[in-house]
């Protein structure tokens, strides 16, 4: 089966604060020919990891590179290696997701009121400008 994996299921992975529901996940990340995770998956996952259960950038990084490297699991790469770029530079994986998103669909430039997510999305080789 071909799954598209919800924000829930890699929490439960990660923090396994459910053991029954850790080991279905476990169990269906295994038996899934392919298991794709969407990149609003990731921002949502990085966000209940941070604010949630106070995890730091290191290990939401640590856990995404894991993911990353299981054969079966698919992502959009370049969006995802964008938002770790950011998420270690010290700011949110989402705002180096979203700008390199939009660059593949047509975006030129990252606009934001967020001073920090303008200068670390600069800092990765996307234009942005900072509104103020």
């Amino acid at each position: 089966m071909k799954v598209i994996g919800d924000t829930n299921l890699l929490v439960r992975l990660t923090t396994h604060d459910d053991p029954v529901q850790a080991a279905w996940a476990s169990q269906e990340l295994r038996r899934a020919e392919l298991l794709v995770f969407p990149t609003t998956v990731l921002c949502e996952f990085c966000w209940v990891l941070t604010k949630s259960y106070h995890r730091t950038n290191e290990a939401v990084q640590a856990a995404i590179m894991t993911l990353h490297a299981i054969p079966n699991v698919v992502t959009e790469s370049h969006v995802v290696e964008a938002g770790l770029k950011v998420l270690a530079a010290g700011g949110d994986f989402a705002d180096g997701a979203i700008a390199a998103a939009g660059r593949q669909v047509g975006g030129e430039t990252f606009v934001t009121f967020d001073r920090q997510a303008a200068q670390l999305v600069e800092q990765i080789g996307i234009p942005t400008r900072l509104l103020s």
